[in-house]
């Protein structure tokens, strides 16, 4: 379709689509989005009759914090922020994607190989998507694409996550019948940003973008991970689900990030084990003193027992929700927020400790939530996002106090969306 078409189209047979995907609250704004991304397109690269539309979500971590990379469960949920793509197939053999505010990317594909020079840009992760989509016997081939993301970087909402199931998504749909499972999806997204992009992420933050939903993930088999979705709307029990950006650079943080996995593998190791799924708080407890002499020390032995301990925490919070027991689900959320804090201890950084954005966060949404909310600090950690469960009737206030502390615009009212990546039609 060209550009009059799916102005056409944006106002006709995808409102049912876009609905689901972002709210009829948001239907107006969403379909100007969605047409001024398509004009964008057209301004740039000139009208074509073939323009698709596809969509990829950022994510939320509901449960398991830091367990992923030690083949434990999580839960998350994907959000109504996306990242949306204007797209052309080409049969050009070179993708090119232009995203708003940034250079355009470029790769050829007749040269796949990892290119030093590119790590930590975007254009590894296209490069790395592509040749794992070969390497794996999936179809690959070119197409020129403008994207526009309000899953903004920083926000802890995972805007990498997003744009690697994007591009996944795009390939799937032109060249291969979209008929490629969104777990795969996701894994290929993971192996581009660990072996492209160079950074050693786990396998959250894909799957939850790439499969959608609230889902409840159990990474204990890495090549097939078990994914059940848990339909359930907080909005319905009377609280939103939001998220707060603290602030606080990460740029020197990669450190407090590694030493984690780094801590609790060298726990495993001492068990004979990879990681530390399958080793029980029992035993940890039983060999603490050997394992206070661990590189780490002490505190390789508090996040293990955080791991054992959230690990099951997970199973018991997807177990609330099927039972619509909210109460007991955020008495849940409240034990894990306590165990990253004390146990994990990834709220305050120790090479920046005059940098406690996300502890004051946590004081403040304790502060004004009393005894009706929840908070707990949010994804990686040390800088950035916390997460609060805020009654309806006091999110409004809730938000201008955190804003007037951490900025405008800083606290994100989150919906959680039932898809992960999709072409929109």
């Amino acid at each position: 379709m060209n550009q009059n078409e799916w102005n056409q189209r944006l106002t006709g047979q995808c409102r049912e689509m876009l609905c689901r995907l972002y709210g009829a609250e948001s239907l107006e704004g969403q379909t100007a989005r969605y047409r001024a991304a398509v004009e964008k397109f057209v301004s740039l690269f000139g009208e074509r009759e073939n323009l698709r539309l596809f969509s990829a979500p950022g994510r939320t971590e509901i449960g398991g914090n830091h367990t992923d990379h030690q083949r434990g469960r999580v839960l998350a949920a994907s959000v109504g922020l996306d990242v949306i793509a204007v797209v052309s197939q080409e049969d050009s053999g070179v993708i090119r994607i232009k995203s708003e505010g940034h250079r355009e990317n470029v790769v050829h594909l007749d040269n796949l190989k990892p290119v030093k020079e590119e790590e930590n840009t975007s254009t590894a992760i296209v490069r790395g998507i592509s040749a794992r989509f070969a390497e794996l016997g999936y179809r690959i081939g070119g197409f020129t694409a403008y994207t526009i993301s309000d899953v903004l970087s920083g926000s802890g909402l995972s805007s990498s996550a997003a744009y690697e199931v994007l591009v996944g998504t795009i390939l799937n749909g032109l060249y291969n019948g979209g008929g490629i499972d969104p777990v795969v999806v996701a894994q290929i997204g993971q192996y581009a940003e660990n072996n492209y992009f160079g950074k050693p992420c786990g396998l959250m933050d894909q799957a939850a973008s790439s499969v959608g939903g609230l889902v409840m993930l159990d990474f204990e088999n890495r090549e097939q991970p078990e994914v059940e979705q848990i339909p359930y709307d907080f909005a319905e029990r009377g609280y939103a689900l939001c998220v707060v950006n603290t602030g606080g650079s990460h740029a020197d943080l990669t450190g407090e990030y590694a030493a984690i996995p780094a801590e609790m593998r060298a726990v495993a190791g001492y068990f004979g084990k990879e990681v530390l799924r399958g080793i029980g708080k029992a035993a940890l407890m039983e060999n603490a003193a050997a394992l206070r002499g661990l590189p780490g020390g002490d505190r390789a032995l508090l996040r293990a027992l955080h791991f054992a301990e959230e690990n099951e925490r997970v199973l018991r919070q997807a177990d609330a929700l099927r039972q619509d027991d909210f109460e007991g689900f955020l008495l849940l959320v409240k034990e894990s927020g306590r165990s990253s804090y004390c146990l994990l201890q990834n709220v305050v950084s120790t090479s920046s400790s005059e940098q406690q954005g996300i502890a004051l966060g946590l004081a403040l949404s304790e502060q004004l939530l009393g005894s009706k909310g929840v908070c707990r600090v949010h994804g990686g950690g040390f800088a950035g996002t916390l997460q609060a469960y805020v009654p309806l009737e006091d999110v409004q206030r809730y938000r201008c106090e955190m804003e007037r502390v951490f900025g405008e615009g800083s606290c994100y009212l989150l919906r959680v969306r039932p898809c992960g990546g999709v072409e929109v039609k």
